[in-house]
């Protein structure tokens, strides 16, 4: 059933319940047309402006934007806000059209006249943007299953390779229970945990694994890059040195160089993972999410990381406290 049906169904059935005082007879029937007129008129408005609802209050994060524009179309659902909102004026304007009109109008003929034309008219309106009204709850549903981000709050994005242990990080490092699994792509969707490091409360968000395949990347991998992107504080960008994810490292260092190229602005914390299994090259900070060891070093890493981008952003001394975290 498309979403007019019901919507009409709702305003014609209240309007149908108008049980109007009046002096005489006429006057009640004019009354009786006055409510189904502003009755149909109010229940549309209100069923219309619901389903645009979730994104105007409090409004879409450039997270969000991003992730609706890359999965339904750039410009999408601004174009279907558009013109469920013209539906909405046009609607009004015909109710206060409708009760001029009937201010005129002398007899039980002509006000019933009036109360049809007004519900074929509003029927036609609500009708044009069945697609649009369609569109805005699939939208609704996508992001209902996405994290609802507090943009205020810093925002750790857990990334790398698939099977590098971002799960089992983000397990060890905030209250999320994402997915464990000993086998590529487990995790294929967004979910985010919280954390307190410090005076800070943490959105720590794991993210699907990510093949540095520009251009082929699935819908999965995608909203991972647009999470590391327009979502991030900070990346703790994670990479197995031990290769027991499958993908070899100088491939995670393909991807790690190009989001540092095309993300200068972002700052990424590499971390090692693994550390159970074997040692790993370089001064990266080596974890492992299986035992704990690096884990609390890690937490440290992070709060310095915030801190000074926290410093960066605002002067130490206008902060209160900033020197005793």
């Amino acid at each position: 059933m498309p979403p007019s049906a019901a919507i009409l169904d709702a305003a014609f059935h209240r309007a149908y319940k108008a049980t109007p005082h009046g002096s005489t007879p006429l006057d009640r029937s004019r009354r009786r047309a006055l409510l189904k007129i502003v009755r149909t008129g109010a229940v549309v408005v209100r069923h219309l402006r619901a389903t645009d609802k979730r994104f105007s209050k409090p409004g879409l994060t450039d997270f969000e934007r991003t992730l609706i524009a890359d999965r339904f179309g750039p410009g999408t659902l601004e174009h279907s806000r558009r013109r469920v909102g013209r539906a909405v004026e046009r609607i009004r304007g015909l109710v206060a059209e409708e009760q001029r009109l009937l201010r005129k109008a002398s007899s039980v003929e002509a006000f019933g006249e009036l109360v049809r034309r007004m519900y074929g008219r509003t029927a036609s309106f609500v009708r044009e943007v069945d697609p649009d009204l369609v569109q805005l709850t699939e939208v609704a549903r996508f992001l209902k299953a996405r994290p609802q981000l507090d943009p205020l709050a810093p925002t750790v994005v857990v990334a790398g390779f698939p099977n590098v242990g971002k799960s089992s990080l983000v397990e060890r490092l905030s209250s999320a229970r994402p997915k464990v699994a000993e086998y590529p792509f487990t995790t294929l969707a967004l979910e985010v945990g919280h954390a307190d490091v410090g005076f800070d409360r943490l959105q720590i968000l794991d993210t699907p694994g990510v093949l540095d395949r520009t251009g082929r990347s699935s819908q999965a991998e995608r909203e991972a890059e647009v999470a590391v992107e327009h979502a991030a504080t900070l990346v703790v960008f994670l990479i197995d040195p031990t290769e027991s994810c499958g993908y070899p490292r100088p491939d995670q260092e393909r991807l790690l160089a190009r989001w540092r190229e095309e993300l200068p602005n972002i700052p990424i914390l590499v971390v090692a993972t693994k550390a159970d299994l074997g040692p790993s090259p370089g001064d990266w900070l080596r974890v492992s999410a299986k035992t704990g060891e690096g884990v609390p070093e890690l937490i440290e890493r992070i709060s310095l990381e915030l801190r000074g981008r926290r410093a960066l952003e605002s002067p130490a001394d206008s902060i209160p406290g900033v020197q005793d975290i």
